[in-house]
């Protein structure tokens, strides 16, 4: 419990106090946002807002789980968690990709940043480097398990180890780049008002501390057929809730009117960790409803894109969908705490669908 508070404290405090000298310096250097033409007129006023907070989160999240992690190890001689590293890897990757995007529309001084194909290739060379390192990781018998990477029995959704090792191999890469670009897209989208990606994060976060902390007491028996284990699932809860804390003290300065953007360096990071969390914790389809409000958001701007190309007609009056209801006349807080709800409600959902997985697979 310590370390849990003291991963909470660290990332809270970093938040809290780095954040407005982070402002500061981006303000310093005009650093500021640009706002897409086409959008909300009432938007506008946020131009020249400072962007690249998301460099505060980052560093509050590693910072916060580093103290956790160096407390364990002098006290009770707990070794780092390579996997955490993995978790984290992912997490500081994409927040570097979604910094270098930033600071091209700043250069640029457009809301355009990296093109689509530089990004994705970003994408696909850290979510690459991601999963070789997995599959390099070694079970606790010693045995390299192909099909997983980074857990070692039975994967709860999908078992490729089937396919053989070769193919379950390139599976599993395949996998993993679609999770993290798939994460990192639909984060990037929701961050569109002021507090929209922080809030929403910070309740989705909470929901893989609740489950990474159930998996820390609740262990499946092992001769049961239907078993599965998650590798240092403590280390995977304090990353959760440092994320938590993260995204909760940066919403004191992101919440409307926000003082300053995460930017692509935030919602990329926090997608990256969404799909990291969702490998590490055996929850990669049930994270389609632990993030039931990120896809809501990327299925509204793929329907648009879609009838639009084919039907020449929009189905919203702008995506993703939430500019839908700002046009329609809600104001931006109404569709930011409204959005909340929803995903607070897709949260508790997916907690109910864990909790009843969970008695089925062990049996009770």
């Amino acid at each position: 419990m310590i370390a849990v508070l003291i991963g909470l404290i660290v990332a809270l405090v970093v938040t809290f106090v780095g954040t407005p000298v982070v402002t500061s310096v981006i303000t310093k250097l005009h650093y500021g946002q640009y706002i897409r033409q086409d959008g909300p007129q009432s938007h506008q006023v946020k131009r020249g807002t400072p962007t690249m907070g998301g460099v505060v989160i980052n560093l509050a999240i590693v910072l916060g789980w580093l103290a956790s992690a160096l407390y364990r190890n002098i006290t009770l001689g707990t070794p780092f968690s390579a996997n955490a590293m993995l978790v984290l890897f992912v997490m500081v990757s994409m927040g570097v990709l979604g910094f270098i995007d930033d600071f091209a529309k700043v250069a640029k001084k457009q809301n355009e940043g990296l093109s689509i194909h530089g990004k994705l290739i970003g994408q696909i060379a850290f979510a690459t480097i991601y999963a070789v390192l997995s599959l390099t990781l070694q079970a606790p018998d010693g045995k390299v398990s192909a099909h997983s990477g980074i857990t070692f029995i039975e994967r709860p959704f999908i078992n490729f180890e089937s396919f053989g090792a070769v193919v379950s191999t390139i599976l599993f890469v395949i996998w993993v780049n679609f999770l993290l670009a798939a994460w990192t897209n639909a984060t990037n989208l929701t961050d569109g008002l002021d507090g929209l990606a922080s809030g929403s994060s910070m309740v989705a976060f909470l929901g893989f501390a609740i489950i990474g902390m159930w998996q820390s007491y609740h262990q499946i028996p092992q001769m049961n057929s239907h078993a599965y284990t998650v590798q240092d699932p403590q280390d995977l809860t304090i990353i959760a809730l440092c994320a938590v804390a993260a995204c909760f003290g940066f919403l004191w300065y992101n919440s409307n009117p926000a003082t300053i953007f995460m930017g692509d360096t935030g919602s990329l990071a926090l997608g990256g960790l969404f799909a990291a969390l969702s490998i590490a914790t055996h929850t990669e389809v049930l994270a389609v409803l632990l993030g039931g409000l990120f896809v809501w958001e990327t299925v509204s701007d793929v329907i648009q894109i879609f009838s639009f190309k084919v039907f020449h007609k929009r189905v919203f009056k702008m995506a993703p969908i939430h500019h839908h209801y700002e046009l329609k006349g809600w104001t931006e807080n109404k569709v930011v705490v409204r959005f909340w709800m929803i995903e607070m409600v897709c949260v508790i959902a997916a907690l109910v669908i864990f909790y009843l997985d969970w008695v089925i697979r062990s049996g009770l």
